[in-house]
């Protein structure tokens, strides 16, 4: 079950620019940076309410970052959203015929379980499944 929106993922150039940007948005500095090296990208996280802002920036030409920067402009990369139990979810995903990028949840940036699900199945729209590590049965 989808339990609300986790996080907005924004794709930008350069990180330190668009920390001090949203630092000045939003009226407040990020509560957390992190590197995630399996995707080659900096993180930059902003709470907001309920929800988040993950700013993201490739730290090479291989990061699907860079390389979906290299084709749009800066922008929003992904919607993700939290869920009690990410295995079920991609279970009960695959069983309406969505196509699932990754076959087995994997570590993603803010201590989460992460799974994408590909936007030509999701009408143009990258989705991410999030589970907190801590919740992980």
């Amino acid at each position: 079950m989808f339990t609300n929106l986790e996080h907005l993922g924004l794709a930008v150039n350069d990180l330190e620019a668009a920390t001090a940007l949203y630092t000045t948005l939003l009226g407040q500095p990020p509560y957390k940076r992190e590197h995630v090296a399996s995707e080659a990208v900096d993180t930059v996280f902003f709470q907001v309410g309920g929800s988040k802002i993950e700013l993201l920036a490739g730290t090479s030409p291989d990061s699907a970052i860079t390389k979906f920067l290299a084709k749009k402009p800066e922008g929003i990369h992904h919607v993700a959203f939290e869920v009690a139990d990410i295995r079920a979810e991609m279970e009960r995903l695959r069983a309406a015929g969505f196509t699932l990028l990754n076959e087995e949840p994997k570590r993603g940036a803010d201590n989460k379980l992460v799974c994408f699900v590909h936007p030509k199945s999701a009408a143009g729209v990258l989705v991410e499944l999030c589970q907190s590590v801590e919740s992980e049965v």
